[in-house]
């Protein structure tokens, strides 16, 4: 899966932009294009394939609600061929069934050709407000990584640190549409190469934010070697766990008016000290 750039309605500029959440309409045009009959095509085929490359785990799927809506948070990791998603779905799937959708936050710019309409046939929607309040509200799962791409490309000797770089929409889209919020933590996907810097001030110099690259990502890895974005090399075995904790209900918790920013950095605390246990876990990079 490819790495989603920053996302305006759910994952950038909420603390400078009013809300623009959209109407209670049960669904919307990217809901119905959703496949369950492709999706389970999908998994099946590509979800064991990741699973051994990366000799993948997922625990705690135990704390999910069992049913209804929920507001999946996770870091987000590995860069371009970001691993993330074909590891969680099967497993949510498995646990779940496919009568209940998992739909998957995206940048608009990962949706070109056959490759979009394959994306959307499998849960994967263009990430907005509307179309996460719509998915939320029809009882779907939806899955978002706040940090984007900054996220997907921190220096991998700060792998396993939170860091959403100050985007707390999907706090909002939570209270809004009254559904948990449900962390998940993830590491070993700064090991499938060397990431060495996102390069965000250089992208800044040279004027790339004006057409929304906010990254210029260096990393060294096979069978490339150096690369800046391109050419993309490929992803090593590195051992990932994803790890789901407890649900959050903001307004139980915060109350009806909650700080947003405390919100945020309690989320972020929760998940921190999860990722850290999954860090004294680990013994050696890529191996596990």
């Amino acid at each position: 899966m490819v790495a989603p750039r920053r996302l305006r309605g759910l994952t950038g500029q909420e603390k400078r932009e009013p809300n623009d959440m959209a109407s209670d309409r049960p669904a919307n045009a990217e809901l119905t294009k959703w496949d369950p009959v492709f999706t389970r095509r999908i998994t099946n085929l590509v979800g064991p394939i990741v699973r051994r490359y990366f000799r993948a785990e997922v625990r705690g799927l135990a704390s999910m609600p069992p049913a209804g809506g929920a507001l999946v948070v996770s870091n987000h990791s590995g860069g371009m061929f970001t691993p993330d998603v074909m590891i969680f779905a099967p497993e949510f799937y498995d646990k779940f069934g496919y009568d209940r959708p998992l739909y998957t936050l995206a940048h608009y710019g990962v949706f070109l050709g056959n490759v979009g309409d394959w994306l959307r046939r499998s849960g994967v929607i263009e990430a907005s407000r509307e179309n996460a309040a719509a998915a939320l509200r029809s009882g779907g799962v939806v899955l978002v990584f706040p940090g984007g791409d900054y996220d997907a490309y921190r220096p991998t000797v700060t792998g396993n640190v939170i860091d959403f770089n100050g985007r707390t929409g999907y706090i909002r889209t939570a209270i809004e549409t009254g559904v948990p919020i449900v962390p998940m933590v993830s590491i070993g996907g700064q090991e499938t190469q060397l990431f060495l810097a996102r390069g965000d001030s250089i992208a800044r110099l040279l004027g790339l934010t004006r057409a929304r690259m906010e990254i210029l990502p260096l990393s060294v890895g096979f069978p490339f070697g150096m690369s800046v974005i391109f050419p993309p090399n490929l992803p090593l075995p590195a051992k990932i766990v994803m790890r789901v904790l407890d649900p959050i209900d903001v307004v139980a918790e915060f109350g009806s008016d909650p700080d947003i920013e405390a919100v945020d950095l309690h989320v972020r605390a929760v998940m921190q000290a999860a990722l850290d246990e999954l860090a004294a876990e680990r013994r050696f990079p890529v191996l596990g």
